[in-house]
């Protein structure tokens, strides 16, 4: 039975079969505020239903038998071209079956009591404890727009929507059109243009609105001025919408999110060429939301951890940028031009994160001119951990199902796809490059595509020949690593240099070849002047094959570093050689600029991730640059790195040590900041997530009760619970304390952090009610579900966990089975024994994994997580092995 999966075989044979036109969609939401909408003719149930009325009309090619889609608890009217059909006889496993077509026009009616969920996925519900409204949202990707509507769920089976929602009064309805004038308590919007389902959108509530306008002043080009545009008109005003609930009202700076907008919209149209494709954009920060953001056409959803309650560093405003730029850069990619069929799924996410970066990088007036070095530090050493592990795939992957489509969200779709759209972009030219976008934007405007037809217009206007190169970046899994080989003669001069690339295997389990690849890229040549570490020379070149001479700039004596894939135009492991790894070692702080600074700071963590570098001298090694470095995202990078190292990577007999180190190290660093520096609250922020000893746990006390401060710092709302949740982790704060804390801050934020401290309280009787409330009951929101989780698994709770890794192979297959994706995977990442490393965690994981049957997706998952034990394992060794040498 199909169950709510679909094969790509099913959704090419409708795609062949069926055209459809439009879809007439009534959603009655009038009970939403008490939890449901009575059915005609009965009372409101109080089970979080709604009343669901979709008419489509499409058309058959030719005679034939189909299926529409449907998740709905009641199936209560199914009409086929006038005729009524027997919910019980055509309804079964999400599908409407639709038998004896004939070919010609159809028409299609369906009423169904549909679900409100809590877990993010179709539409979700929530009650704000501040003011006891409902508020709710839509969110569809990959498959979940059928929890709303009847409909035909697969990207290429475009049509127009038109939606019609009853809502409670007083309530504003927000969708892909322009919002209308409502009429009472109904709002009946214009049909939208031809878009796919998952980008269709309902947010509906007494949302707080902010509303500005982006004006088009500079036009278009005079070709694309001449051709129409999709008949859009140069020169005009697209209104802007920023909505979020009002209990965040006061804490919404609508100005910098309108700023960052209109960046986007001015770049982005400047380099597309192409008019934004919507009537208006509308960007709307909701609860409980499972992903950052997502690109509903003209109705941006985005979670509303965004609207920053307490103080942040400027790195979360820059990710906050990024996640805005990136979903502005789907109205065109993605939502105007859709993918055909999810394995191209990558392109779609990479293509928005590289044009968000680079939009960051070279937009006038941008803050953050440094997005590159950000992108080398986080996105790349995702992408670098995920092409690692057994689930490794190809950039282009095969998605067979929906199920597959649902894991594959990951760091090689994202942070491995951007990175090759970076080196793409530097092998064609970037010019070369967006001009190929703008004529395949004008080529396929409203329809949907495959990779082919990007890559042949980047062939037409670079003149290169793409083929080799998909093949060896896209359709190959696997990470190449490039080391530098180097000459000199007696005196130092430098007299040849060679890059060796290397093709290593590719992790068990994982299939395909290594892979050799080419590689455009930058070489470095850094010497230390007045004690900063700056460039002197530089070459750019294409790498290919084992051995690639590099033409030497000029003679010159052996720069003090040197440094491969400088710019960090290529995605590889790189290497450095022996002297210039020494010199980092001592000045790794000292790089003039920010970007080679991350570089090196990215190869050193690979290294410790690796085994080559020992966890207690990667703590060296942080603590003698982390001082010096002036890149606030850098910094937070490397105290999350470091005390994962510690918790993971060190050798068991020697970790004690190095997390009282780093302690240490974290109060120092606290206390020396620049008062009211981001440096200083991300130092407070690793200070409290490192406090071990009764002296340093006094002392958050007291910085959380006020009886201590510190000059600058402001222990704001969200630093309290941060003080408190480790408090609660080592026993100093009891259930009492918790609920004191959580009668201050009453918020849906406060009752989060107040789970989280909850469920991390040292005892047996914590962990068991957290593992009731996760494992054995399904009540919890997602968001609440997932801050339990992270309250559970404390890293110095060890013997306390232990019990439960038994309890975990026990429940996660039964878990997986009866709770939807969401709610399942982060029960299962999430409670995954990782703390456990050893060899008795593995082994139990291969039996289960030998005995269970887990699907393919499960499976997945789990094995992701069995191997961060085994490369902990190896970690471990290597930094024991340098323990007993040192």
């Amino acid at each position: 039975m199909p169950g709510t999966n679909l094969t790509r075989e099913e959704a090419q044979e409708r795609a062949r079969l069926l055209t459809v036109d439009s879809y007439e969609i009534e959603l009655d939401l009038s009970g939403a505020q008490g939890g449901g909408t009575a059915a005609p003719g009965e009372s409101d149930n109080g089970e979080g239903v709604f009343r669901s009325v979709t008419t489509i009309r499409f058309t058959a090619r030719e005679a034939g038998d189909t299926f529409a889609d449907l998740v709905a608890p009641t199936v209560r009217e199914v009409t086929l071209n006038g005729t009524a059909l027997d919910p019980a006889a055509v309804f079964a496993d999400s599908r409407i079956a639709l038998r004896g077509l004939a070919a010609g026009p159809q028409e299609l009616r369906v009423v169904a009591d549909c679900a409100y969920t809590n877990t993010g996925e179709g539409l979700h519900r929530f009650v704000d404890p501040v003011d006891g409204q409902a508020y709710l949202y839509t969110q569809f990707e990959v498959p979940d727009a059928r929890r709303v509507f009847a409909n035909f769920e697969q990207p290429d089976l475009k049509a127009t929507f038109q939606f019609t929602v009853r809502a409670p009064e007083g309530w504003t309805v927000i969708s892909n059109s322009p919002t209308p004038q409502p009429e009472g308590t109904l709002w009946r919007f214009a049909p939208t243009p031809r878009i796919s389902t998952y980008i269709t959108a309902l947010i509906a509530g007494p949302y707080h609105a902010v509303h500005s306008t982006w004006e088009d002043k500079r036009g278009l080009s005079e070709a694309q001025s001449a051709g129409g545009g999709g008949g859009r008109q140069a020169g005009r005003s697209v209104p802007l919408g920023i909505y979020c609930r009002p209990s965040l009202a006061e804490y919404l700076d609508a100005d910098a999110l309108f700023e960052v907008t209109r960046q986007g919209f001015d770049w982005f149209q400047e380099k597309f060429d192409y008019p934004y494709p919507f009537e208006k954009y509308d960007q709307l920060f909701v609860p409980e939301f499972n992903a950052g953001a997502m690109e509903n056409a003209g109705a941006v959803t985005i979670r509303d951890q965004y609207v920053f309650r307490s103080k942040v560093t400027d790195a979360a405003y820059e990710s906050r940028a990024e996640t805005i730029l990136h979903e502005l850069a789907h109205m065109w990619f993605g939502d105007l031009v859709t993918m055909e069929w999810w394995n191209d799924l990558w392109l779609n996410e990479s293509f928005a994160t590289y044009t968000s970066i680079a939009c960051q990088a070279h937009a006038p007036g941008s803050r953050w001119p440094h997005a590159w070095t950000s992108f080398a530090n986080q996105m790349k050493t995702w992408a670098y951990r995920q092409d690692q592990l057994p689930s490794t795939h190809p950039i282009m992957a095969q998605i067979r199902d929906l199920d597959d489509v649902l894991v594959n969200f990951d760091g090689i779709t994202y942070a491995k796809g951007a990175s090759v759209l970076k080196q793409l972009v530097a092998y064609v030219g970037m010019d070369e490059f967006f001009q190929g976008v703008r004529a395949y934007f004008k080529r396929h405007e409203w329809g949907n595509t495959r990779l082919t037809d990007l890559l042949g217009a980047l062939e037409e206007t670079s003149g290169r020949d793409l083929k080799t190169w998909s093949k060896a970046w896209l359709e190959t899994a696997g990470i190449n690593i490039l080391r530098p080989e180097l000459t000199t003669d007696a005196d130092g001069t430098l007299t040849a240099l060679a890059i060796r690339q290397e093709a290593p295997a590719l992790p068990a389990g994982a299939t395909g070849e290594p892979t050799l690849r080419p590689h455009r890229l930058g070489v470095g040549f850094y010497d230390l002047r007045d004690g900063k570490l700056v460039r002197t020379d530089s070459v750019e070149l294409d790498v290919d094959g084992e051995l690639t001479e590099v033409p030497l700039p000029k003679a010159r004596k052996r720069p003090d570093v040197l440094l491969l894939n400088d710019g960090d135009y290529t995605y590889a492991k790189v290497r450095l050689d022996a002297d210039s790894l020494a010199v980092v070692t001592r000045h790794l702080g000292d790089f003039a600029d920010p970007l080679p600074r991350a570089l090196c700071w990215a190869s050193a963590w690979d290294m410790t991730r690796d085994g080559e570098l020992p966890a207690r001298d990667y703590l060296d090694l942080v603590l003698s640059g982390v001082g010096k470095e002036s890149d606030i995202g850098l910094v937070q990078s490397l105290q999350r790195q470091v005390k994962l190292a510690l918790d993971l990577y060190a050798a068991p007999d020697w970790r004690e040590t190095g997390l009282t180190r780093w302690a240490e190290a974290t109060l120092e660093q606290l206390r020396a900041a620049r008062p009211g520096s981001d440096h200083q609250l991300a130092w407070a922020r690793a200070f409290s997530a490192a406090a071990r000893t009764d002296a340093q746990l006094d002392l958050l006390a007291a910085l959380l009760e006020g009886g201590e401060s510190i000059e600058g710092l402001t222990v704001d709302t969200e630093l309290r619970w941060a003080f408190l949740q480790r408090l609660a982790a080592t026993g100093r704060a009891d259930e009492a304390r918790i609920a004191a804390e959580l009668a201050q801050d009453a918020t849906s934020a406060g009752e989060r952090h107040a789970a989280a401290a909850r469920a991390a309280r040292p005892t047996p009787e914590a962990k068991a009610e957290a593992w009731r409330a996760v494992v054995e009951s399904d009540t919890l929101p997602n968001a609440v579900q997932e801050a339990v989780i992270s309250g559970f698994v404390q890293t110095d709770q060890r013997a306390l966990l232990a019990p439960y890794t038994e309890r975990y192979f026990a429940a996660v297959k039964g878990a997986w089975e009866e709770r939807s994706h969401e709610m399942a995977s982060q029960i299962v990442v999430g409670l995954y024994p990782a703390l456990h490393v050893e060899q008795q965690t593995l082994e139990a994981t291969d039996a289960w994994l030998a005995s269970a049957e887990p699907s393919a997706a499960l499976r997945r998952l789990v094995t992701e997580s069995r191997a961060g034990v085994e490369r902990a394992l190896r970690a471990q060794a290597a930094d024991e092995a340098a323990g007993a040498a040192g």
